[in-house]
């Protein structure tokens, strides 16, 4: 079992994006950030259902395909299931429709109490009001010695991090500036520290870096 990250920031060290809209939640820089996952075979297979066979090979899709392996559990932040943006919509289940790509149960870190939803696939979403300890430990019960993976943006991963509860954090670092944001290292000197740390260029000239211990 191991409690891992996935993230794509920034050259300068953002994940999120400050240019969002009501007409474009995630932003125009969003798809600059994400290009590389989302062309690859794997993304469009996964979570656009996909069957033709179309993107990219190559060291991109191998990342993109080993996000989805062994995960039993995920932990994700409000804004990533978009409680955010639908907060006072008790009818709305996530931004994937009835086909969320998780397939497993999902745990939400949220203050606004909800309803646990369930979907035909195996994905679950359940809500709660928990520190990084507590949603881990009903993560991991719930995971059965399978992975939990942390979803969301720098503001739901980094107490999980600084914290030492993540045995695998692995970053793709997109070829491009954002200049504003969020960033993920802030508060996080020294992180390095009891990992090894490894790094891999892919073809779309984005860089894979993997802590692990």
């Amino acid at each position: 079992m191991a409690v891992r990250v996935d993230l794509n920031i920034s050259l300068d060290g953002f994940a999120t994006t400050t240019d969002q809209t009501p007409e474009n939640p995630f932003g125009q820089d969003w798809g600059r950030l994400t290009a590389a996952y989302v062309g690859t075979r794997t993304f469009r297979e996964r979570v656009l259902h996909d069957t033709s066979g179309e993107g990219t090979t190559g060291v991109d899709d191998r990342y993109a395909a080993a996000y989805f392996e062994d995960v039993a559990a995920e932990i994700m932040g409000a804004g990533m299931f978009g409680l955010h943006d639908h907060a006072d919509d008790p009818d709305w289940r996530g931004w994937w429709g009835e086909e969320p790509p998780f397939h497993c149960p999902v745990f939400v870190l949220t203050h606004i109490p909800r309803e646990s939803i369930e979907f035909a696939n195996g994905t679950a979403f359940h809500f709660l009001d928990a520190t990084p300890e507590e949603a881990l430990a009903s993560a991991t019960d719930a995971a059965g010695g399978g992975d939990v993976r942390i979803g969301g943006g720098p503001t739901t991963i980094r107490p999980f991090l600084a914290a030492g509860l993540v045995d695998r954090l692995h970053v793709a670092i997109a070829p491009i500036l954002l200049g504003r944001g969020i960033r993920l290292w802030d508060g996080l000197r020294g992180l390095e520290a009891g990992y090894t740390v490894t790094s891999e260029t892919a073809e779309s000239g984005t860089i894979h870096l993997t802590f692990a211990r």
